[in-house]
């Protein structure tokens, strides 16, 4: 919502607000714009109501921007406008009367900004009566106080009184009145630490204060739920907004171009690489030819300029907020990266995008080389074609329109593809490929079982980025694939050593290896073919070095700790995003901002799985996941 004085409606009668209360019993969520600049936004399926009122009168230039977005992420608030502050009145009474006969209780919450030389919080308030509640805020906003310790904030104080409004302002409701309707009243005076003595606001600042105000604010709310109303709210995390506003998804959809807009990985590999590799093995592992790259179909600065135009800022809700600034740093690592192709820049920006290698990434990698030997190509009778693993991945397919008829992917047979590989939902097949029947399980599960499943579990949800992937979706993503390869029974050796490779094949990159050093590494060190040692260098050094290859084993660790702390697999499977964005998926969740789930994969709900997913929790090593 755009703060504004100049939004014009009816004045606050009694027709009005019960049209207002009856199209909230109607839609279970409104929003209204009201007189002298107010504005509405509340849901009937909770009981609270937190108010800013415009102390600024008619200069919509003096409107405290900075405070008023403290509320506005709220699942339910009111600004009250410059004007006819008695029908403001007439509507909070109204409203807590329908509310409290709803749910026994209703709590309004009235937040305005203290002092500019004030350092403390202050809650006003009847604390004997609602001492739970209260104490709950006190604590919270202690909590607070105690992440900026510059700041020198002094404790919050808490006063047992019937003024709960801004010094010289009116109450909200009279005692009597808020007696009557069934509503308690808070009132919360914020240090204005946000803006200087001249009254500028720190804009970054700010966003991480109003960030803890806000999960302060929704943790008391939740206490006073829980004990004073009947309402079934679970949790403190259900109280941000369900419907995503304009802006948003605006955003959501810009995000998404912009990545869609080029195909990363493919402008990261060189286009020649088969001469790379003849050249390589006719020196006998020595003349390394320079990687030659596709012309970028793009300009990037006119590409970051439409990224960093993207009005982030505006975005009042805490948690889209941040998976919004993440995912715009992200493609900016990625447009810089592709502009340096090649370079020592490219190799450090691949490390911040991909993060570094830690010391257990690294022993594991280390253990699984130690622990499981290389296995000597066979022979396979069983060779399946194009055709034939066509055949089987339109049977998944069907398999997925049987729990959702809209599903519509396609396999597609190509000559100008020459590998397998998934893109936006769809699976493309080489003319000429060929694999062992063997392995066909494994790579079903790992392409359509987890790529395609969760690119279309992200499209079925209001957000179009948990189908292109949250910042770092990668190591999730391979972990989860790398995982079904292990549940259906087709991890082999030589792939977990592949996997493990990599990171090894990385560590060394991270300690200025060249191509012919950890080539020599893996191949004398470590035991790998020539094929397989030259596939992981050749992958490894890209642009100059591109560590994304880590993330499969990195996923997969990552999973198995999660699996092991008692998390669940199925949530995982939502879209795609990393494990750290868990919490947020779980509050869009109990928010209902996200859907159910529509597809699930064919291997989660076996006993095979149950079995295999007990012995993850129980520890059983990498190295032991293998198929014998």
């Amino acid at each position: 919502m755009e703060v504004s004085t100049s939004k014009e409606s009816q004045p606050l009668g009694e027709t009005s607000i019960e049209k207002i209360i009856e199209e909230l019993q109607e839609e279970c969520e409104i929003e209204k714009h009201l007189p002298g600049g107010g504005y509405l936004h509340m849901s009937d399926e909770l009981p609270y109501l937190v108010v800013y009122r415009n102390l600024d009168g008619d200069d919509e230039d003096a409107i405290d921007r900075a405070t008023v977005r403290l509320i506005l992420s709220e699942a339910s608030f009111l600004i009250i406008g410059n004007r006819d502050f008695e029908g403001y009145q007439r509507l909070m009474f109204s409203l807590s009367e329908a509310m409290s006969s709803k749910f026994k209780s209703f709590l309004i919450i009235e937040v305005f900004a203290g002092d500019q030389k004030s350092r403390s919080f202050k809650i006003k308030g009847p604390a004997e009566k609602l001492s739970t509640t209260i104490k709950e805020f006190q604590k919270e906003l202690d909590n607070l106080n105690s992440g900026y310790h510059a700041l020198h904030l002094e404790p919050t104080e808490v006063e047992d009184t019937v003024k709960r409004q801004p010094e010289s302002e009116p109450p909200l409701l009279e005692l009597a009145q808020l007696k009557d309707a069934g509503c308690l009243l808070i009132g919360v005076e914020v240090p204005p630490v946000y803006r200087s003595e001249e009254g500028e606001d720190y804009p970054v600042f700010f966003r991480s204060f109003k960030d803890d105000f806000v999960v302060a604010l929704h943790k008391t709310i939740f206490q006073f739920i829980r004990i004073q109303t009947s309402s079934g709210v679970k949790s403190y995390r259900a109280l941000g907004q369900k419907n995503l506003q304009e802006k948003v998804i605006e955003i959501d959809r810009q995000l998404s171009e912009i990545e869609t807009s080029y195909q990363f990985l493919w402008l990261v590999s060189p286009a020649n690489i088969r001469h790379i590799k003849d050249a390589f093995f006719e020196s006998n592992f020595e003349k390394v030819l320079n990687y030659h790259y596709r012309l970028l179909p793009f300009d990037p600065d006119v590409l970051k300029r439409k990224l960093y135009n993207l009005p982030l800022e505006d975005v009042d809700d805490p948690a889209l907020s941040y998976i919004f600034r993440q995912k715009r740093e992200e493609l900016d690592l990625q447009i810089s990266m592709l502009t340096d192709r090649g370079s020592d820049s490219f190799f450090y920006n691949s490390m911040m995008l991909f993060g570094k290698i830690s010391n257990d990434l690294q022993r594991e990698a280390e253990t699984v080389l130690r622990e499981v030997k290389e296995k000597e190509d066979q022979d396979f009778e069983s060779i399946m074609k194009a055709e034939d693993f066509k055949a089987l991945a339109n049977r998944e397919f069907d398999y997925f329109r049987e729990q959702d008829r809209n599903f519509s992917s396609k396999v597609h047979v190509r000559d100008d593809v020459n590998i397998l590989m998934v893109s936006r939902g769809e699976l493309y097949l080489p003319s000429d490929y060929k694999l062992n029947a063997s392995e066909t399980r494994a790579l079903i599960q790992h392409e359509i079982g987890t790529h395609i499943l969760t690119y279309y579990n992200g499209r079925q949800q209001p957000l179009r980025l948990l189908s292109i992937g949250l910042t770092d979706y990668d190591t999730l993503q391979e972990g989860l694939a790398v995982l079904s390869e292990y549940l259906v029974g087709g991890l082999t050796a030589n792939r977990m050593r592949t996997l493990a490779g990599r990171v090894v094949a990385a560590s060394a990159r991270m300690h200025g290896a060249n191509f012919q050093e950890i080539f020599r590494l893996l191949y004398k060190d470590y035991g790998f073919t020539p094929q397989r040692a030259f596939n992981i260098t050749s992958r490894i050094m890209q642009g100059g070095g591109f560590t994304k290859d880590i993330s499969y084993l990195k996923g997969l660790v990552q999973l198995k700790e999660h699996l092991q702390e008692g998390g669940e697999l199925a949530p995982l499977l939502t879209g795609k995003f990393s494990l750290e964005h868990m919490p947020i998926i779980n509050e869009l969740q109990e928010r209902r901002v996200l859907s159910p789930v529509k597809l699930s994969p064919r291997y989660l709900n076996t006993e095979e799985t149950k079995n295999k997913l007990n012995k993850i929790r129980e520890g059983i090593p990498l190295s032991q996941l293998i198929t014998t």
